[in-house]
C-alpha cells in the first residue's frame, strides 16, 4: 500500500499571482517524490482581494471568476488556472485538499443597525454594560449578484463582530439574535468561550446558514473535484456543525472525503482528543503537540531528552487521526503563532514524521523549495527572513515512498540518540533510522533475519561507512552529531 504523504503547497508570504500555474508545472515532480495529496490555500475571494492569503473570506463562490474586492484573480490566480492545476494533480494521482474557512466572513459591503453587548476580550462570557445599538458591517451584497447562490448574508447569520461603525470602537460585540445573548458551546473554556475569533463570526445555530454551507460544499465539490478538506479554526466552531456538515457532504458526494481540522493547542493533547471524540472521529487533526515538541527540541539542543519527543502527542495517543507537521503558515517566522523548528533539527523532525508508522505526514512548501520574505516582528521592526530548503528533504521523501514499510521496532532509549527500524514488506525493502541531537551515535538495531549478510548504506550520505547485517538480523548503525542517517540496502 502506498504511503500517503501531504504537502502544504503554500506559505503566508507566497508571491502574488503565480501559485496555480506553478503547481501545475510542479505536479509531476511532486508525484515522483511520493506526494499523494496537496493542501491548497483558500481559493475564494477574500476581503483583501488579490493580496490576501485567504483567511478573511468574502465570497466563497468566487474562485477568481468575478470582479470583486478590486480584482478578478485571487492572490493565487484565476479560476481557470485553479481548475487546471487540480486537473493536473489528478493526472499525477495527487489528491487536492481544499482549505475550508467557514468560521467567519469579512469585507461586508454595508452596515446594519443591530443590538449587541460588548464583552471582555479575555473572558467573552463577561458582558460589559447593557445591550446597545451598534452599526456593524454584516451585510454582503456580492457584485456577482445571484450567480451560483442567492443566499443573503446579513446580521441574522452572525453571532459576533469586532467593530461598531457608529462609535468607531474596536471591541468584541455579542450580537443579540433569536438564540439569545450567549455564544455557541465550545469544548474548552479558553477565554471563557472562544467561539469568537475575528470578523463576522458565523452562527451555526442558524439552520439556513447550515443549509447554505452544505449547498456551497456540494457546489464546490462539483465545480473542482477535490478529494479532501482542511478545516480552518475548528477550535472556534461547534463540533455539532462539522458532524452534520461532513456527514451530509460525504453523503451527497457519495465519497469518503478526507478531512483534517486545525485545532491548534500545543501541549494540550486532552483538547485534541476531546474534539475528535465530539466529532465522532469524522476528522483527523494536525498534531500541534508534536510540532510544539519539535520546536522546543530544536531550540534546546542536546539538553532535550529525545526519549520524550513523542510524549503527549496525538501521534502516540490516536495515530490514525493524526496529521503530523514540522511547520506551517502560522508557525513560520513572523507569523501569529510563530514557533518554527530550527534549521538544524528539521531533517530529524522530518525523519520522525515521514519514516514512522501510522500518522499521515504533511511537509511544508518552504522546506521543499525554500523562501525569502520580509515583514515586521511583534515590536514593529522589519525583518528579512530566509528559509532554506531542508537538507536531504527529497531523499527523506524517496525513503518514505520506497522504504518506510512493515513492522517497526523502536529504540527510543537514549536522551540524545534514538532510532527505529522498518522491516519492509513483500514489495519494499525496509530501513533503519538513527538520529542524534548531541554527539555521534551508534546503536545496535534489529532489521530481521531476512537481511542477514546484506549491506546497508546511509541514503543521506552523512555516514560513509557500510553496515553488514549479522546472522541474527542485527546491525550496528551510526549517525553524525546533531544529524540523522537513514540506512537502506545497498
Amino acid at each position: 500500500m502506498e504511503n500517503a504523504t501531504l504537502i502544504q503547497y503554500f506559505h503566508w508570504y507566497i508571491p502574488n499571482g503565480m501559485l496555480w500555474k506553478e503547481l501545475k508545472e510542479n505536479a509531476l515532480k511532486l508525484s515522483e517524490l511520493g506526494i499523494t495529496a496537496a493542501w491548497l490555500p483558500p481559493a475564494y475571494k477574500a476581503a483583501g482581494g488579490g493580496y490576501s492569503v485567504g483567511y478573511d473570506p468574502y465570497d466563497l463562490y468566487d474562485l477568481g471568476e468575478f470582479d470583486q474586492k478590486g480584482t478578478v484573480p485571487t492572490k493565487y490566480g484565476n479560476i481557470k488556472e485553479y481548475m487546471d492545476a487540480i486537473a493536473t494533480l489528478k493526472q499525477h494521482n495527487i489528491s487536492a485538499i481544499v482549505d475550508i474557512v467557514v468560521n467567519h466572513k469579512a469585507g461586508a459591503d454595508k452596515q446594519e443597525k443591530i443590538m449587541a453587548t460588548k464583552v471582555n476580550a479575555d473572558n467573552r462570557n463577561e458582558k460589559i454594560g447593557e445591550p446597545i445599538e451598534i452599526e456593524a458591517f454584516t451585510k454582503f451584497n456580492f457584485p456577482r449578484k445571484d450567480t451560483y447562490s442567492n443566499f443573503q448574508w446579513n446580521a441574522t447569520c452572525f453571532s459576533g463582530v469586532d467593530y461598531d461603525h457608529s462609535t468607531k470602537e474596536n471591541a468584541i460585540f455579542k450580537i443579540i439574535n433569536e438564540y439569545g445573548n450567549e455564544w455557541e458551546d465550545m469544548i474548552s473554556d479558553e477565554k471563557g468561550n472562544y467561539d469568537y475569533l475575528m470578523y463576522c463570526d458565523i452562527d451555526f445555530r442558524n439552520s439556513a446558514v447550515r443549509e447554505e454551507l452544505l449547498n456551497w460544499g456540494k457546489w464546490y465539490f462539483d465545480k473542482v473535484g477535490f478529494s479532501g478538506v482542511r478545516l480552518d479554526a475548528v477550535k472556534h466552531i461547534s463540533p455539532k456543525f462539522f458532524n452534520e456538515w461532513l456527514s451530509q457532504l460525504r453523503h451527497v458526494t457519495a465519497t469518503n472525503l478526507f478531512a483534517v481540522g486545525e485545532y491548534w493547542a500545543p501541549g494540550e493533547l486532552d483538547l485534541l482528543l476531546k474534539y475528535i471524540d465530539a466529532t465522532e472521529g469524522k476528522m483527523s487533526l494536525f498534531d500541534s503537540s508534536l510540532q510544539h515538541n519539535f520546536h522546543v527540541a530544536s531550540i534546546s539542543g542536546n539538553d532535550y531528552d529525545l526519549t520524550t519527543i513523542l510524549n503527549n502527542t496525538l501521534t502516540t495517543a490516536m495515530p490514525l487521526n493524526a496529521v503530523t507537521v514540522v511547520d506551517n503558515h502560522d508557525t513560520q517566522p513572523l507569523q501569529s503563532l510563530e514557533a518554527n523548528v530550527q534549521e538544524w533539527f528539521k531533517p530529524l523532525a522530518y525523519a520522525i514524521i515521514l519514516l514512522r508508522q501510522n500518522a499521515v505526514p504533511c511537509i511544508f512548501y518552504p522546506d521543499l523549495y525554500g523562501c525569502t520574505y520580509s515583514d515586521n516582528d511583534k515590536e514593529g521592526n522589519e525583518q528579512h527572513i530566509i528559509i532554506n530548503k531542508t537538507d536531504g528533504i527529497e531523499t527523506l521523501l524517496h525513503c518514505r515512498k520506497n522504504n518506510a514499510y512493515g513492522d517497526q521496532k523502536d529504540y527510543l532509549d537514549h536522551a540524545n540518540c534514538i532510532g527505529w527500524t522498518r522491516e519492509g514488506d513483500e514489495e519494499h525493502s525496509g530501513c533503519a533510522v538513527l538520529l542524534s541531537n548531541g554527539d555521534a551515535g551508534t546503536k545496535t538495531m534489529e532489521m530481521g533475519k531476512q537481511y542477514a549478510h546484506k549491506i546497508f548504506v546511509d541514503a543521506l550520505l552523512k555516514c560513509t561507512d557500510e553496515v553488514t547485517i549479522n546472522q541474527e538480523g542485527y546491525g550496528d548503525f551510526k549517525c553524525q552529531p546533531g544529524s540523522v542517517s537513514i540506512w537502506v540496502v545497498k
